[in-house]
């Protein structure tokens, strides 16, 4: 069987980007065939220090950036731009994650490589977009999460908690950044010509809103935190402490789940019928988890089929067969995972 040729072999990506967003984007790609070749400053980004480390290595830098060759260069010196100028000649897609106007006064903005190459792709990530009255202003995930309303969706304004996910950063940075960069590379394919892709990491968190958007669409009022059906505010979709203090994730929404999920567990009557007191049937269903251990319970329901299951740690994640079988943890010579992407198997390099 002859070996498939990652589809975006012979693509090069020049990768301005530091931190997590840029470099997840370009690491994918990287995975999936690509020539990455990273910029960075003299003496490299500051993420290469983070902590922890293996061997004097950053274990998170080394997770993002494997497989890309890394070239220092002092973009703020006449003899760094005449080091990128090569490159910039071959490139196929370049991504840049600077405040907005930054590229500009290094004079490597759009307009300029547009000049040089006008098949490159060039992809800037900011937090706020390259236009509008926040596109100038710092952030964070926190951040952006929190000024689109994503943020007060969810549970705890008596004691607020951090997600544990980067959303933004991830899915409004790196995958919105590589989806819209296929994209433009088969545009470029019809048109021969690159083109300019603005992402900005907070426009994508209205699309995780959509359930709260279309409720307030449909009803006239939003909902508060806690309130919405996947945020909290149903008892089918909850999480509940077992006997050994392990959470139990209820996700009965169906209503063939929901019978059997009450089934299991002894929930009979007039608590079942979620919607006419949703806070004593929450209670119940509390009450009733609180008396079996998370062991006893994962055999009831896995027996029941019912959309529930126990939270796992990472480490035992780790462990699952299912996903020991599927691959999704490889090491590389120093014992650093190589972090899992969802690229197709078929598609995928290491």
């Amino acid at each position: 069987m002859t070996q498939s040729i990652p589809p975006l072999a012979g693509i090069v990506v020049l990768d301005f980007t530091t931190l997590l967003p840029g470099p997840l984007a370009t690491l994918m790609m990287a995975r999936a065939g690509a020539e990455v070749i990273k910029i960075e400053p003299p003496g490299g980004e500051a993420m290469r220090f983070y902590p922890p480390q293996i061997e004097g290595v950053s274990a998170v830098y080394a997770m993002l950036n494997a497989g890309k060759k890394v070239i220092e260069v002092d973009l703020k010196t006449e003899n760094g731009l005449t080091q990128v100028m090569p490159l910039l000649q071959r490139a196929d897609v370049l991504v840049e994650q600077f405040r907005p106007g930054v590229m500009d006064r290094l004079g490597l903005g759009y307009d300029e490589v547009r000049r040089i190459n006008q098949r490159t792709i060039y992809c800037s990530i900011s937090g706020y977009g390259q236009n509008g009255p926040r596109a100038g202003d710092a952030g964070h995930d926190l951040n952006y999460i929190g000024n689109t309303g994503l943020l007060a969706l969810q549970p705890g304004a008596v004691a607020p908690t951090v997600p544990p996910a980067l959303v933004a950063d991830i899915a409004g940075g790196s995958f919105s950044a590589l989806t819209n960069i296929l994209l433009a590379l088969r545009q470029r394919d019809k048109t021969g010509e690159g083109t300019h892709l603005d992402i900005a990491m907070t426009d994508a968190m209205f699309t995780f809103a959509w359930h709260a958007l279309a409720t307030g669409a449909a009803t006239g009022s939003y909902p508060d935190a806690g309130e919405g059906l996947l945020v909290g505010g149903s008892p089918r979709y909850q999480l509940y402490r077992a006997a050994d203090g392990k959470l139990v994730a209820c996700a009965a929404l169906e209503q063939k789940f929901w019978q059997a999920f009450c089934g299991v567990i002894g929930l009979t009557g007039p608590l079942t019928n979620d919607l006419a007191d949703p806070a004593a049937t929450r209670d119940a269903v509390a009450a009733r988890i609180a008396e079996k251990t998370s062991e006893e319970w994962r055999q009831a329901f896995a027996a029941a089929d019912c959309c529930v299951t126990i939270v796992a740690t990472l480490e035992e994640a780790m462990r699952d067969p299912h996903f020991v079988e599927r691959g999704m943890f490889k090491y590389d010579d120093m014992g650093v995972p190589k972090l899992p992407v969802p690229i197709a198997k078929q598609f995928r390099t290491d």
